[in-house]
């Protein structure tokens, strides 16, 4: 009865399945230098290390990322595979988040180097998480993100500080 109800609501019964293609080989090959390209300026601009560059898209050998590198600015063709392309996903969602919640990419890089006291970054600085190698980590920075851009939660600021509640009398009607 509930598998009837849902099909005619238009409710898939379970978890929907990505389609198969998205992750075939061509598909990948089409996003990788765009990807990696982007991924390099984002790092240049955040001042990642090699080593932190590394540890974002999952510590592939010295000789490979120099490999990926490369290609990448040569404009030349070349396949990541499934887990670094989600990770230039995440890395892509955490700096496109970033840019709608601060104004300049300095604001940008201070956010990401300062102290945080959100209970998701335990008073670390949040490139901390991102770096630390794991995708379940960028994933978490994404999501507190997106999150914060969607007016969930951010941690107050100045302008916080100084902000009086709205009176009655300043709300009018026409």
């Amino acid at each position: 009865m509930a598998n009837w109800v849902q099909a005619r609501a238009g409710v898939a019964s379970g978890p929907q399945q990505l389609p198969a293609d998205r992750f075939a080989s061509a598909n990948r090959r089409r996003l990788s230098a765009p990807a990696f390209r982007t991924f390099l300026s984002i790092a240049d601009l955040w001042g990642l290390t090699e080593e932190e560059r590394r540890l974002v898209l999952g510590y592939p050998s010295r000789s490979t990322f120099q490999g990926w590198a490369k290609r990448a600015r040569e404009h030349e063709d070349f396949t990541l595979d499934v887990d670094t392309l989600t990770r230039l996903s995440a890395l892509l969602g955490i700096h496109q988040a970033l840019g709608v919640l601060y104004a300049a990419p300095k604001e940008m890089v201070a956010w990401l180097r300062g102290p945080n006291t959100a209970i998701v970054f335990g008073g670390n600085p949040p490139l901390r998480v991102i770096t630390s190698g794991t995708l379940d980590a960028l994933m978490t920075v994404r999501r507190f993100l997106d999150a914060a851009r969607g007016g969930i939660y951010m941690q107050p600021n100045e302008v916080d500080d100084a902000f009086a509640p709205y009176e009655a009398s300043d709300i009018v009607f026409r």
